[in-house]
């Protein structure tokens, strides 16, 4: 059984570095592999496999960009591409996670999972800010640790 790679699940967040704290970069590649970051876990090489392809890539688009769960046959009119082909394209981004398919009867409709691959990839631009030498917090990350009031 091929076990399927999930997004990070919501309401769990990675530590958060203090900006305060003074760190000094490991000083080689080697080094730094060595050393254990948010970066590392966030690097998932599944994610990277599901946007790798022009193909997969654009259909994930069509599908984000019709805001709705389609079948594969409503996708494979997004490309020149066999129906088949299709439906091996939209299977590997649902074991990556990107997707989500449901079945009903015969047909398998697929949506995009906004939310999980937004999460995602902000928290891997966060942790790859993080990673930065003269680092200092992204404007953004710093409106969100302010307190409002």
């Amino acid at each position: 059984m091929t076990q399927r790679y999930k997004l990070q699940p919501a309401g769990r967040s990675r530590p958060h570095r203090d900006a305060s704290r003074a760190s000094r970069p490991p000083a080689t590649p080697k080094q730094a592999a060595a050393c254990c970051s948010p970066v590392d876990s966030l690097l998932d090489i599944e994610l990277f496999k599901a946007f790798s392809d022009p193909t997969r890539v654009a259909l994930l688009a069509c599908i984000a960009k019709c805001g709705r769960a389609c079948s594969v046959g409503e996708v494979a009119e997004c490309c020149d591409v066999d129906l088949s082909v299709v439906s091996r394209h939209l299977a590997l981004l649902t074991r990556s996670g990107v997707l989500e398919g449901r079945k009903d009867g015969r047909t398998v409709f697929y949506r995009v999972r906004y939310a999980e691959v937004s999460r995602a990839l902000r928290a891997l631009a966060d942790a790859l800010d993080d990673c930065q030498p003269t680092h200092s917090p992204s404007p953004r990350r710093q409106a969100r640790s302010t307190p409002h009031g």
